[in-house]
């Protein structure tokens, strides 16, 4: 079983990066929070990483921090949870936010998630406030590098993370228009950031309480 990669960073984008060891590639999805502190491209990093096995397929999913880690192997703990569903959450609420609404049982912030609805958020704060009590004192985020902005191909990138949250497809778009309007020039991390922003103020996605797969 993976638990750690260090290797150069072959490509990357919201969804996932390839990181290059020894000549071999290695596909490993991770949450934006990761993705933001990701160096440039071609450049050596290091992962923290869950091995992900099933019959028909082998996935990895990587962690800036061990902390990060460590909530993701919580979430999955939970009855309806699966490793593409907890990666969603970290996504879309950010590690800090999410231990927070934890402690606090705020169930309401986390079915802000994509895909995550009522009954499963409760379940989240039921199960684990006691579990990330400690975790949520003196955390490992190191300060985040700046993505740098390339228009067309950001929207795309933006657009391809949110609706791999589980957004719909017209509502991130709106999302991110809505972004753009205020600031053409803002770069690939603000521009999630305030996207996700404008769609947790929406209508929230339908309980999905089926495990993800």
């Amino acid at each position: 079983m993976i638990a750690h990669i260090t290797g150069i960073l072959f490509s990357k984008n919201p969804q996932s990066v390839v990181i290059d060891t020894a000549g071999v590639g290695y596909q490993i999805y991770v949450p934006l929070s990761t993705f933001y502190q990701l160096p440039d491209e071609m450049e050596r990093v290091s992962l923290h990483v869950y091995t992900h096995v099933r019959q028909d397929m082998l996935q990895l999913f990587g962690f800036q921090t061990e902390t990060e880690k460590q909530v993701f192997l919580l979430l999955i703990s939970v009855s309806g949870i699966g490793p593409k569903l907890a990666l969603s959450i970290l996504s879309g609420i950010g590690l800090e936010d999410l231990l927070t609404a934890i402690v606090r049982a705020d169930s309401e912030r986390i079915a802000a998630a994509p895909g995550v609805g009522r009954k499963t958020s409760q379940r989240i704060t039921l199960e684990l406030k006691e579990k990330v009590s400690d975790l949520s004192e003196g955390m490992e985020v190191r300060p985040r590098e700046k993505v740098q902005t390339k228009s067309e191909e950001d929207f795309d990138d933006a657009l391809s993370a949110l609706i791999n949250l589980g957004y719909p497809s017209r509502s991130a778009r709106k999302a991110i228009e809505d972004v753009l309007r205020s600031d053409s020039e803002i770069n690939l991390e603000t521009l999630l950031k305030e996207a996700l922003r404008n769609l947790a103020g929406g209508n929230p996605l339908q309980d999905k309480d089926e495990k993800r797969k």
